[in-house]
């Protein structure tokens, strides 16, 4: 058997996966263009006249599952399957990044405004809550000729990758004393070029050995898996197509403070302590006209089935129900806050402290997360040269110390090279390189601050209003004390004081408190009028979206494959994840109301039928109802044996006979 089929195939849909870049070097005040990637205020009141990045890369792995020692890499014998260190549990995580920065520049367009233009490729993603004792079982290739019983987990595989096209701008906000703000800005273009995802529900295998003939030995699997995404970088690289159907927006925002208790010179880094907060990667993209499949597992498959399957996707297509869609689906980035703070606490001597949290829900469908990391990294700086020791702790892969340096227009660095060298149990990797132009300043003096000429009192009050002018900030024109001698303004023009006015640029009704209502969903329904303000829907249905002839095929379909316990009305324990894909779809459209009837054969009396028709119906109703759905939008119905769709002379027919339907409720 194809040796961890399953486990492999995951990785290879999920492509890589996200973490951090640049560990330990983009703390450093001489890391020109790359610290704008995790704080766009950093480029402001740098050291840099300008700074050209020619290229530069950073690729980063952390995972809870395999452990190994770098240089049993360089082995030609070495296996990492099986010689590798594993720390299986229900709940291992996989996480890789790649992280290439192209072309970019940053500039001093004046001393207190910076601008920088990137390019940059990245692919992300992660794989979460994978049953790594599961994949011990998978991995013995069921060779261990005996019987097996386990459960893959509720994991989440997302993946993406794109090119970025940024923009940043960042200002100083204060100066004043030894207090010194700044704050910065990024826009950034998304082009997408992949992505996939998977997510596996209640997944479990069971496997008989029933001897050496593969056919023979039965697997019995039930769950649910949904796998989708646009799939042109893994199928064929020269078919990338770089359009608005694969496109998003995204953003950081950031600010630093500095504290200058002794600056004087140009060409010393200005700080005694700066505290640095960001938030990266806010924003998504869009991908149209995707492909998803949702394969329904409840079945029996033998080991010859598993064997002779190219792939997992051919073992699974031929094998199972699946349903296939088209979908607008969005990739969201792997946003996170980054919070630094740097202490020069001896000459070019520095001590930095960095925490990257994660923001998003790793357990959501194609939305990337990194893994939380905490970084200490003390370091030495000068104009040419500079060496830092990052000692982090990153979620999965544990404490991990690196090295790094710099050394004029040439860079490189790792946050876990020293762990990677001396550990046999090592679960993570990191490395990062990059080649630019460093612009630096003169070494000229600043100029010192003008004292500001002493400003005369003044008594007067030119406009009559109460307020002398050295407080009236409007002079010449009266106003209220309250608003500093200004009168009130109604500057949407909509009847509504400034002062009132919730929206003072925007025209709004006053019962609105100025505000004009809003559409959140953009269907035409005012959100005060919308019964569904969330959802896209109709005028005529009041902004809930109207249910469709194929959406109420899919619930039919699904109503189909309900099974219950023989002459009773209780579920079978395979019906559960069809029950909960129906809660989904009726959650969907909250405004419409639907009819579970119940149906059955003509075996045993038409009484009883017709009594087990409607405690089978009413059953399925009770379900939804407990799992959100209110009542006042189902009724049930049973018909007994009255309403056959096939004749009850034969077996088959019968089987069609025994049925649930949906019916929706005009």
């Amino acid at each position: 058997m194809k040796k961890a089929i399953f486990l492999t195939s995951l990785l290879i849909l999920s492509l890589v996966s996200q973490a951090q870049s640049y560990i330990g070097y983009y703390h450093d005040n001489y890391a020109g263009v790359q610290s704008v990637l995790f704080n766009p205020a950093s480029i402001v009141d740098s050291r840099f006249k300008a700074d050209i990045n020619l290229f530069s890369v950073s690729v980063t792995g952390t995972n809870d599952y395999y452990g190994i020692n770098a240089t049993d890499l360089l082995k030609g014998s070495y296996n990492i399957e099986t010689d590798a260190e594993t720390f299986p549990s229900d709940s291992n995580s996989f996480i890789v990044n790649a992280d290439v920065m192209g072309p970019s520049f940053m500039i001093n367009i004046k001393p207190k405004h910076s601008i920088a233009l990137f390019t940059r490729a990245r692919m992300t993603g992660n794989i979460h809550n994978i049953n790594g004792d599961a994949f011990n079982q998978f991995a013995d290739n069921f060779n261990s000729n005996q019987d097996l019983d386990f459960s893959t987990g509720n994991f989440t595989i997302n993946s993406n990758s794109w090119a970025e096209l940024g923009l940043s701008y960042a200002t100083v906000l204060v100066d004043k004393g030894s207090h010194f703000l700044k704050g910065g800005l990024t826009l950034k273009y998304l082009q997408g070029i992949s992505n996939t995802y998977t997510q596996g529900s209640n997944i479990n295998v069971i496997y008989n050995y029933n001897g050496v003939n593969p056919a023979l030995n039965p697997i019995t699997t039930s769950g649910s898996l949904t796998y989708g995404g646009d799939q042109d970088f893994i199928e064929n690289f020269n078919d990338i197509k770089f359009d608005s159907d694969k496109a998003g927006i995204g953003g950081d925002l950031g600010f630093t403070y500095e504290y200058r208790p002794n600056f004087n010179n140009a060409t010393q880094n200005k700080y005694l302590l700066r505290v640095g907060l960001s938030i990266t990667d806010i924003g998504s993209i869009n991908y149209k006209n995707t492909d998803q499949k949702v394969y329904n597992l409840n079945g029996i498959v033998s080991e010859a089935d598993y064997e002779n399957a190219g792939s997992i996707g051919e073992f699974l297509d031929n094998n199972y129900a699946v349903t296939e869609t088209k979908a607008n689906v969005k990739a969201v980035l792997p946003t996170a806050v980054h919070l630094n703070l740097d202490w020069n606490f001896y000459k070019k001597f520095y001590l930095n402290a960095n925490g990257d949290l994660n923001v998003n829900d790793k357990t959501s469908l194609n939305k990337s997360a990194i893994a939380n990391t905490v970084t200490l990294t003390p370091r030495y700086e000068s104009k040419w040269f500079g060496a830092y020791l990052p000692l982090n702790y990153m979620d999965y892969r544990g404490f991990q110390a690196g090295a790094g340096f710099r050394l004029g227009p040439l860079f490189v660095g790792s946050g876990s090279v020293i762990t990677n060298l001396i550990s046999d149990e090592s679960k993570g990797f990191d490395i990062h390189a990059g080649l630019r132009i460093p612009l630096y300043k003169g070494d000229g003096k600043e100029k010192a601050k003008p004292e500001p000429l002493p400003i005369k009192p003044v008594d007067k009050d030119t406009d009559g209003d109460g307020i002398l002018d050295k407080n009236d900030q409007c002079p010449d024109v009266k106003g209220p004390k309250d608003n500093n001698g200004c009168p009130y303004r109604d500057s949407d023009d909509d009847g509504i004081l400034d002062k009132d006015d919730k929206c003072p640029t925007v025209r709004g009704p006053k019962e609105n408190e100025g505000c004009p209502w809003p559409d959140s969903d953009g269907d035409s329904v005012l959100d005060k009028d919308d019964k569904c303000p969330d959802v896209k829907g109709t005028v005529k249905n009041n902004g809930c979206p109207e249910i469709s002839e194929a959406v109420m095929k899919k619930l039919n379909d699904y109503a189909k494959t309900i099974l219950f316990d023989t002459s009773r009305s209780s579920f079978q324990k395979q019906t559960y994840p069809v029950l909960e894909a129906m809660v989904a779809i009726l959650k969907e459209y909250p405004n419409s109301k639907f009819s579970i009837e119940g149906h059955t054969d003509s075996d045993g009396a038409a009484a009883a039928n017709q009594k087990l028709s409607e405690e089978r119906a009413n059953a399925v109703m009770l379900y939804l109802v407990e799992h959100g759905i209110e009542t006042s939008r189902l009724k049930s119905v049973g018909y007994g044996e009255t309403k056959p769709i096939a004749s009850n002379k034969t077996k088959a027919g019968k089987a069609l006979n025994r049925r649930v339907e949906v019916k929706l409720e005009k």
